[in-house]
């Protein structure tokens, strides 16, 4: 199992690494196991492995088998209960993460946003969300530039002047290129939006608007299996590109 995106700027040792994956690969008897069992199998002693959960930004032992699993076995718990992956492909599981009122706030704040430029930022196979949305935006008359991590530093810092709003999005919402980019945009007064997996990450942490969508893999990092985090973020780009026609509409009939 691929867990370079879980453990990733977590500074971890080649023994804590070691365990790590020895307790993502037995999640099942982990907890059962206990502290000590586990050491033991890994020939190391129990305070490695608590500083392995402090490390990974969990309360303890339990709390970190507790939080391991979602990541591990969300996929496998899917097909279980039954649901399928086409069944995945529906607003719904948008709009249960994200409020519709949301949708309509952040496209309304684009239709005041006059002159200013929307930054978009994303990399990998998020690059092709960003991207869509700048070109979509652009035909709909909006300002709009988008960059990837192929694109140069000075891309984004000689338009951060003029950023009305930096638009990111990362799978993962861990990747280090696009937290730093959105980290420096919001503490230089631009308003920051992120889409990113359901669960909280770095990135989110740094966004005045953040919009969840589902990641069926999320320790997927190469995009291998199945996933319908990208056509759901495609989808999410037509709500928010439906919702500023209508705030356009709106302005002019004033």
């Amino acid at each position: 199992m691929n867990l370079v995106k879980l453990v990733q700027d977590k500074n971890l040792t080649d023994t804590e690494q070691q365990v790590l994956e020895y307790i993502v690969g037995n999640l099942d008897t982990a907890l059962s196991q206990g502290v000590r069992a586990i050491a033991h199998a890994n020939y190391t002693s129990t305070s490695t492995i608590m500083r392995l959960a402090k490390k990974m930004g969990y309360g303890g032992f339990v709390d970190m088998c507790y939080r391991l699993r979602p990541l591990v076995e969300e996929p496998q718990r899917l097909a279980s209960e039954g649901q399928t992956f086409l069944a995945s492909f529906s607003a719904s599981s948008l709009l249960y993460y994200n409020p519709y009122d949301l949708l309509k706030s952040f496209a309304e704040r684009m239709s005041r946003e006059k002159d200013d430029l929307i930054f978009i930022y994303a990399t990998g196979f998020s690059a092709t969300v960003g991207n869509y949305m700048t070109r979509k935006l652009v035909n709909m008359g909006k300002r709009s530039i988008f960059a990837s991590g192929e694109d140069s530093v000075g891309m984004f810092e000689n338009n951060l002047d003029c950023m009305g709003i930096f638009f990111c999005v990362s799978k993962s919402g861990e990747t280090p290129q696009v937290r730093d980019k959105i980290r420096t945009a919001r503490e230089n007064g631009v308003f920051t939006v992120a889409v990113t997996g359901e669960k909280e990450n770095s990135v989110s942490r740094h966004a005045d608007i953040w919009f969840r969508v589902e990641d069926l893999c999320k320790l997927d990092d190469l995009n291998t299996s199945p996933n319908t985090f990208f056509p759901q973020a495609m989808m999410l780009v037509e709500l928010i590109a439906y919702e500023y026609l209508r705030a356009c509409q709106n302005q002019e009939g004033r």
